[in-house]
C-alpha cells in the first residue's frame, strides 16, 4: 500500500484496515469529503486514531486507497469480460458490448461515492499513474482481441487504448449523468454502436 505509512502484514492488521476503508467509505458516501476527517472515520470503525495514523496520513490517503481498489476492481471485472469473449471468440460487437458492459458495472457499483473517488482522488500523479497501468492492461488484452477479429484499423493496439479510455470516459460521463430524454439503457447501446464502428474493419481507428 504506496499511499498508507505502512502496509499491513498480519491477518488482523488487514482486518484493522478493511475496517478503516469501509467507514472512511461510509462517512464519504454519507457526508462528502470535507465533512470527513480521520477522527470520524477512527470513531466509526471503532479504532483509536493512533492506529488509523499507522496505516494512512491522513482522509487523502484514505481516499486514495479507496480509489486503488475500486481500479483494481474494475480492471479484474473488464479482464474477465474480455478473458470470457476470447474464449468464445466472440465478434467485434459482442467484444465491444462486454468491453462496455464490465465498465458500467464498475462504474455503478457504489455510485454514492464513485464521482468523489475519480473527481477528488485522481489529481494524486501516482493514482494517475496506477491508472494508466490498468488502462494499459485492459487495452493489451482488447488489442489482442481485435487482431484476432482482423478488427482495429493498421494499429489495433492504439485503437484499443483510444477505445479503452474513451468508453471508460464516455461511462464516466454520458451513463452516470444521461443526457435529457435518455436513459442509461440508451446511452450504453449508443456507446456500443459507436465504438463497433470506430473498431471496425471499415472504420476509423
Amino acid at each position: 500500500m504506496e499511499h498508507g505509512r505502512r502496509s499491513p502484514r498480519q491477518q488482523r492488521s488487514r482486518q484493522t484496515v478493511a475496517w478503516i476503508l469501509e467507514a472512511a467509505a461510509q462517512l464519504f458516501r454519507e457526508h462528502g469529503y470535507l465533512a470527513t476527517t480521520t477522527n470520524k472515520v477512527a470513531e466509526r470503525a471503532g479504532v483509536s486514531i493512533g492506529s488509523l495514523y499507522q496505516y494512512f496520513s491522513d482522509k487523502d490517503d484514505l481516499l486514495a486507497a479507496l480509489a486503488e481498489e475500486h481500479m483494481e476492481r474494475t480492471a479484474r471485472e473488464v479482464e474477465d469480460a474480455l478473458a470470457a469473449c476470447a474464449r468464445e471468440e466472440a465478434p467485434l460487437p459482442r467484444l465491444v458490448g462486454a468491453l462496455a458492459d464490465a465498465a458500467a458495472r464498475a462504474h455503478m457499483h457504489d455510485p454514492g461515492i464513485h464521482p468523489l473517488l475519480i473527481d477528488q482522488a485522481l489529481h494524486r500523479p501516482d493514482l494517475v499513474a496506477r491508472l494508466r497501468a490498468v488502462e494499459g492492461r485492459i487495452a493489451a488484452a482488447l488489442a489482442a482481441e481485435l487482431r484476432r477479429a482482423g478488427c482495429g484499423g493498421p494499429d489495433p493496439e492504439t485503437a484499443a487504448l483510444l477505445a479503452v479510455q474513451g468508453i471508460n470516459a464516455q461511462v464516466h460521463g454520458a451513463l452516470l449523468w444521461p443526457p435529457p430524454g435518455r436513459t442509461r439503457e440508451d446511452v450504453l447501446k449508443a456507446l456500443v454502436r459507436t465504438w463497433t464502428a470506430a473498431l471496425g474493419p471499415d472504420g476509423v481507428a
